[in-house]
């Protein structure tokens, strides 16, 4: 809101500053462009304090050369979040190792047909997929369904074919096993 209440003020201050300035001689115009210069240099470094401060990047070169400095070499979660536990952990871990431990989340490829199915990767034994339906005039409102391991699944909207597949320790989703109930 600052910024924006700033410009216009720059604006009409210009605005202004010219109007008044057109009838001069040239030494006139070249003070009075030095006098808006100052005038906008002030206005836009004023004391009002902006309540939405910019933050340093997670991973910026300054932390890593300090951080780096400080563990002989190498960069830990500790050194970048002391306090990261669970998933959070998991995904700096994979960062700080150069991986996107979420590339799955973003599947992308062909439209899966009944002898080739579209294939979506996850870390458990059952996932919950949108199917967007094929590009252009085959497109459709997205259709949720769960795709489990060993079955694939075909969209009841525009017949396109998933299949799940495992890349992590597998197990249903909700950390519990399906004898308990």
């Amino acid at each position: 809101m600052w910024r924006r209440i700033l410009s216009t003020t720059s604006a009409s201050a210009r605005h202004h500053f010219v109007r008044s300035s057109n009838n001069t001689n040239t030494n006139t115009n070249t003070i009075t462009n030095l006098t808006i210069n100052r005038f906008l240099l002030t206005s836009s470094t004023s004391n009002v304090s902006n309540p939405f401060q910019t933050t340093a990047p997670l991973f910026s070169q300054q932390s890593a050369s300090a951080s780096a400095s400080a563990s002989v070499g190498k960069l830990r979660v500790e050194d970048v979040m002391p306090i990261a536990t669970g998933h959070e952990k998991e995904e700096l871990v994979a960062s700080l190792q150069g991986r996107d431990l979420l590339e799955m989340n973003h599947p992308a490829g062909p439209f899966g047909t009944k002898e080739a199915p579209a294939i979506v990767q996850s870390v458990y034994d059952k996932r919950i997929v949108g199917c967007p339906g094929g590009e252009g005039e085959d497109e459709h409102d997205v259709v949720w369904f769960w795709l489990e391991k060993g079955k694939t699944h075909e969209c009841p909207v525009c017949t396109q074919h998933f299949k799940l597949e495992v890349v992590g320790p597998g197990g249903p989703p909700d950390g519990h096993g399906d004898d308990h109930h």
